[in-house]
Order: structure tokens, then sequence, then C-alpha cells
């Protein structure tokens, strides 16, 4: 897929096209963009035509949304896509031919080994000047490692056992309004019947509503974080067990998490770990209960990393239990595949 188009040189402001540009994570690339202070020449809008003419606002200034087709890419140096696996699937290729450099968010490429999969912190070396073609992982994933990175660097680990908590943000808008709405429905004592999610989302959890493989009993979200987090930290057979559940919150994912290393490891090293990585805010206040929360990581660009404790159940003393939250439409999306347009722009310049 990368060897569809030759490398080139990669301005030093260049010409951004986000495709999917009215959706939330547009959105969030749009105020990640202004948020990283990302130069650029010119920004392009891309939806489908029924959101074209519409205008969005960026750095004060309206910009139409433009419709989408075989021909948007001119002159465009990256490409940002947020529409879904069958839009990328179908225009990043143009994109590539026309001459930009695609990031892509949804699922579409993910597993191709001929395209890498960035998560800026933790594996930054995997991408390379020629790739014209990158994948932004699971939004799990990526908030998964960047908690890992500084832990993978230092020491062995032999086994990742996690539980998610995910907000209606990891759904899209119609997701959160749902929530919205059904939440407002509860208050009132109002019935309230769910068309976006299987089960009723106010005051309520359930496990992800992804579909469910028959055979394993594990639904798509599992399998994308165990495949996609084993090639993120090269590890292609790393034990890892997980349970994906939904949960009533608007924004930003929690991970209850459980990492067996080869040797001891104290929780003190654990912390200094955190403490001192990039993209990482150590919250572990055990005086005052304090740990991360949705409600302190939403909107936030660092991935909050705390109850940093030894595993009681392990004897050995190999494992550490820690509970990690980052804001899905950001780490876990949109902040992520900026981050990995300026290491692409840093590479290639």
């Amino acid at each position: 897929m990368n060897a569809l188009s030759p490398p080139s040189h990669l301005p030093d402001v260049p010409v951004v096209a986000i495709v999917g540009a009215t959706g939330v994570v547009g959105q969030a690339l749009r105020d990640s963009l202004l948020l990283r202070k990302f130069p650029l020449r010119e920004l392009r809008l891309l939806a489908s035509a029924r959101s074209a003419g519409q205008t969005l606002t960026f750095r004060d200034t309206q910009i139409p949304v433009q419709t989408l087709n075989e021909h948007s890419f001119h002159n465009v140096d990256i490409a940002f896509f947020a529409a879904g696996a069958a839009v990328s699937r179908e225009f990043a290729p143009i994109a590539v031919a026309a001459g930009a450099r695609v990031i892509d968010n949804s699922s579409a490429f993910r597993m191709d080994g001929d395209v890498p999969l960035i998560v800026p912190e933790a594996n930054a070396r995997a991408l390379t000047p020629d790739a014209r073609i990158i994948a932004n992982p699971n939004c799990i994933a990526a908030i998964l490692t960047t908690a890992l990175a500084p832990l993978h660097a230092r020491w062995s680990i032999t086994r990742l056992s996690l539980a998610t908590y995910q907000a209606a943000s990891g759904g899209g808008a119609a997701m959160m309004e749902e929530l919205r709405a059904g939440t407002t429905a509860a208050l009132e004592g109002k019935d309230f019947t769910p068309q976006v999610l299987p089960h009723p989302y106010a005051f309520n959890f359930f496990s992800h509503n992804a579909d469910v493989d028959p055979q394993t009993g594990y639904n798509g979200e599992e399998s994308k974080v165990i495949a996609e987090t084993r090639r993120i930290l090269e590890q292609p057979h790393l034990p890892i067990g997980v349970t994906c559940i939904r949960v009533p919150v608007m924004r930003a994912h929690g991970i209850a998490l459980s990492v067996r290393f080869s040797d001891h490891v104290s929780t003190e090293s654990i912390q200094r770990a955190v403490a001192d990585a990039p993209g990482l805010r150590l919250v572990d206040d055990r005086a005052r209960n304090h740990f991360p929360m949705p409600s302190e990581a939403s909107g936030q660009e660092d991935v909050l990393v705390g109850r940093i404790r030894s595993d009681l159940g392990d004897p050995s003393g190999r494992t550490i239990t820690m509970f990690v939250v980052g804001d899905q439409l950001f780490k876990g999306a949109a902040q992520n595949a900026v981050q990995i347009a300026e290491t692409l722009r840093d590479m290639v310049a």
C-alpha cells in the first residue's frame, strides 16, 4: 500500500485536509491542530455530500466543507482520515496517488504489514520516511500503549490483563447524543428507547456493543485491542486478557490494568517511570484517594496514570496493577494522529 507513490519532501508548512471533518473526531482534529500549534498553509475540510455547504471555524476563519471526491487531494500534503474504514479504503489510495501522506483513524489498514501502526511515545521508530499511509490505532490501544511505553522500554512485560471503561465518544456523535437524551429521560421519569445501542445507556453499563465472536466469546473491540497492542509493542505473542465495557461517561476511557513483568518491579520505580514519561501525568495520591478520573482527563492531552500498586494476587511480586484514563477524542484519536504528522514532518522535512 505504501508503494503506491514514491517518497517526497514534506513542506514545513503543509496543506492539510481532514476527511470526515464534520464528525466528532474531525472536530477533535481541528482542536488538536490548534492546541499543538501545528503549522499549515491551508486547511481543507472534506465530508459527504450531505455536509457540503456547511462552514466550520478554524483560527477565527470560516472554512466551507467540500464534498469528498477523487479530485479533493490536489496539492494536499497531509490528509487526516476520520470517516470510517470503507471511505479510507476507497479514498486513501487516491490521496496517496495525488501526492498526500495519509494518516488514517479507521481500522482499514491497522493490521496491514506494509502500513505502520504508530503511537509516537511507544513506537515512533516504526515510522519510516517513505511511509505514505500511516494507521492510527484503536482508541484503547493508543491510550494503553502510551501508558505502557516507559515500562516497556525499561522492563520485560510478559502479560497484560485489563478491563476497559469506555465512554460514549468512542461511538461518535450519535452515541453521545443518546447518552444525553437517555439521561434526561431517566431523570424526568420518562420512557426512552435506545436507537444507537442495544441497551439503555443512562445509569447503566454493559459489554461493549461490538459484535461478539461466537467461537471465542470476545467482541470485536477486544480483538482489536489485543492485535494492535501486540503490534505496537512488537510482541506478537504477548498474552493479553481484556474485557471491554461501555460506561455512561461522555468522554475519556478508563483502563484497569495489570502488568506482569519477567522480574520483580517496585511500585516506586513504576511511579518514577510514569512521572518522567512524555504524554503521561502521574495522579496517584493515596492519602486523598485521588486517582485518574474521566472528569479530569477529558479535554486533556496527557494520559493519567495512578492507583499503582503490587498485585497481592501474585506472590512472586512480578505484577503491578494501575488505573489509566485518557481522552478518547484526543490521545485515543485526533491528538495521536497530529503527533504522527509532527513526527513525520520532522523526519522528512
